[in-house]
């Protein structure tokens, strides 16, 4: 019997079924790739790019973005940005890309260069407003290196709607909302003396037989203002086409902020007077400013129906052979 040394042959794998796990891999890729819609071409030096530039934003902005959120969130004069931000990604959104997009790079890195100093300045010098202005700086830099300039202006409402979102530095709002209160503490008293209400004004003191109204920063309209200017300029976007109409609007939020502010002092003034003190605090007097809020809206809504009706007037008066074919039809 001969005995066979030579070493046994090594056995067959069978992969199994798919491949195996590296084919199951490249499977779970490919599907990734056709559900995002990407080409074949697409590779990882065509991505390295956008993840560096992703990352090179967060770890420059992430601190004022987490300040300015916590700011939406705590400040009642900056709440109106956990509406206006969310509104404003959606919008962008819904815009989409604009036909024929081309990228400026020389443009949108000129930007961004300035948005990278002025958050590097502001942070040495702790202004917040900067650090945070120049964070959309630097997304509208993105936009113009990316996609150009015009779909910056094609992406106008939701950069607007972004900016507002960023409070007011403090200075400004403090220079601001001492003539708001006197003017506020004017048209209230005026409105009670009307009323033949017994009343003396000194300064934002309203001073009742028996009782004194302080108009304080808060009691300013400065919330609302800002808060109406908001609604005005997303209203004019999306009920007006012409520009002299939508600018018209947004300016007219200006005085019935003030009006509706007074007009919030007097019934405040009134109610303490003839009813009862407790409605010129706490959950009353809340309430009583969120209705009037409303009544400031409606009043905008008012307008923009007016001035649509009049933009729809002189269309038909500069193109009435377009509006007799719309009729016919």
């Amino acid at each position: 019997m001969e005995i066979d040394n030579s070493a046994p042959a090594p056995a067959t794998v069978v992969p199994a079924p798919g491949g195996g796990y590296l084919e199951d891999a490249k499977r779970v890729a490919i599907e990734i790739r056709n559900a995002l819609g990407i080409g074949d071409s697409y590779a990882i030096t065509d991505v390295a790019p956008v993840v560096l530039t992703a990352i090179a934003f967060a770890v420059l902005f992430v601190q004022p973005f987490i300040g300015l959120t916590k700011d939406w969130w705590n400040s009642p004069e900056a709440g109106h940005g956990l509406l206006l931000a969310p509104v404003s990604v959606w919008l962008a959104w819904r815009s989409g890309i604009r036909a024929g997009a081309a990228p400026n790079r020389p443009l949108g890195i000129a930007v961004l260069l300035v948005a990278v100093v002025v958050r590097s300045a502001a942070g040495l010098a702790a202004e917040l407003f900067s650090m945070r202005a120049s964070m959309m700086m630097a997304i509208v830099g993105l936009t113009i290196y990316g996609y150009g300039l015009r779909q910056v202006l094609h992406w106008w409402l939701p950069f607007v709607l972004g900016s507002l979102s960023i409070p007011l530095p403090e200075l400004v709002t403090q220079a601001m909302a001492l003539p708001l209160q006197f003017r506020a503490s004017k048209m209230g008293a005026a409105l009670l003396h009307w009323r033949n209400v017994p009343m003396r004004l000194d300064g934002n003191v309203i001073r009742l037989p028996g009782h004194e109204l302080f108009v304080t920063e808060a009691c300013s309209g400065l919330r609302s203002l800002t808060a109406l200017l908001s609604v005005g300029v997303l209203m004019s976007a999306m009920v007006l086409r012409t520009p002299l109409a939508r600018i018209l609007l947004v300016l007219m939020a200006v005085p019935i902020a003030i009006v509706v502010n007074g007009v919030r002092v007097f019934l405040t003034g009134f109610l303490v007077y003839f009813v009862d003190p407790a409605l010129g605090q706490g959950f009353m007097h809340i309430t009583e400013g969120w209705l009037l809020f409303l009544v400031s809206m409606s009043l905008l809504g008012v307008l923009a129906w007016i001035e649509l009706f009049a933009e729809n007037k002189y269309e038909a008066w500069k193109h009435p052979a377009l509006t007799e074919v719309v009729e016919d039809a």
